[in-house]
């Protein structure tokens, strides 16, 4: 099983040949590859397709930490 990034890297596209390609925003694409976003269940058949990818072999979850991406922006103001 691999996730939406892993085969975004493997298949070498840009964020703007896979949104074409799956007929999707780039904004919404690009959060998708980030692990921002979740995709709908038509967004999952869009991209599956664009990999030749069974749906059930991609992993779907979320991959990105919000809580870290919340602190390196804009940093602790507690000290621990």
């Amino acid at each position: 099983m691999k996730t939406i990034d892993v085969l975004f890297d493997e298949f070498q596209m840009t964020i703007e040949d896979l949104a074409e390609k799956a007929g999707m925003d780039v904004g919404r694409i690009e959060a998708v590859v980030m692990g921002r976003w979740l995709p709908s269940p038509v967004e999952r058949k869009k991209l599956a397709a664009v990999f030749d990818t069974p749906i059930d072999e991609i992993s779907w979850g979320h991959t990105m930490d919000p809580r870290n991406v919340r602190y390196r922006r804009m940093g602790l103001k507690e000290d621990f």
